[in-house]
């Protein structure tokens, strides 16, 4: 339910270094409600490789970036 709010308006946005690195933060710490793992006896917090197999639609970036392309796309068609 959370994605769609962050991603409404996205394709309109002009996303500098700093948008995308704060992204990817708010991304990996909504992810980190999940929790530790315990493995043997020890926890530990999950990689980022780790996290993208467990949730195939990571990548907010990419979902902006791909929104964008298919806004420009329906922009170009209109007469």
């Amino acid at each position: 339910m959370v994605k769609p709010v962050v991603l409404f308006g996205g394709e309109t946005w002009a996303m500098t270094e700093m948008d995308i690195k704060r992204l990817g933060t708010w991304e990996r710490k909504i992810l980190g409600i999940n929790g530790p793992v315990e493995e043997q006896g020890l926890w530990r917090i999950r990689t980022n490789q780790e996290l993208r197999e467990l949730y195939k639609d990571l990548e907010t970036v990419a979902a902006i970036n791909k929104k964008r392309l298919e806004w420009i796309g329906h922009a170009v068609r209109i007469d």
